[in-house]
């Protein structure tokens, strides 16, 4: 009889790095990808299937290929309004409660984030700029991926 190994797949393996920038703003997620495309000269569409996590969680989804200068790049909302049944008890009905849900749970204040694969320096600092001079758009500045808690719920 043979001895059994297990082997295990660190998660490092999987480990991609990419460079984000941190949105505020209350536009709507079609609107904030509109004046982006129109500042950035970018060409942002929604995908097909919006982000799922944990079933109940959805989070909206626009990227592009931007294959000239070989970046890919992916604005994806934070939030995600959840709405749940409450069962209820005696005369009244179901009451329906409402939760915001976010995708990364430590930058609560982020509304969205565009992450850039394969990055060119110089062109990420410019499309910051551009980005802040959205009139709706409160600030915009990049964010270190690399220390955040929730990093796996943007790669995918």
């Amino acid at each position: 009889m043979g001895i059994l190994t297990t082997h295990k797949i660190s998660a490092d393996l999987y480990d991609e790095s990419f460079s984000l920038i941190a949105i505020h703003s209350n536009l709507e997620d079609y609107a904030i990808t509109y004046a982006i495309n129109s500042s950035c000269g970018l060409y942002l569409k929604r995908m097909k299937k919006d982000l799922q996590l944990n079933g109940k969680m959805s989070f909206s989804v626009f990227d592009w290929d931007d294959e000239m200068s070989e970046m890919y790049w992916t604005l994806i909302s934070n939030k995600c309004e959840v709405e749940e049944e409450m069962p209820s008890v005696g005369l009244f009905e179901n009451n329906v409660s409402r939760r915001t849900d976010y995708l990364v749970k430590e930058r609560k204040e982020v509304d969205y984030f565009l992450k850039v694969d394969t990055i060119d320096e110089a062109l990420f600092l410019k499309k910051i700029k551009s980005i802040n001079t959205i009139a709706k758009v409160i600030t915009a500045y990049p964010l270190d991926a690399q220390n955040l808690k929730s990093k796996r719920n943007l790669i995918f």
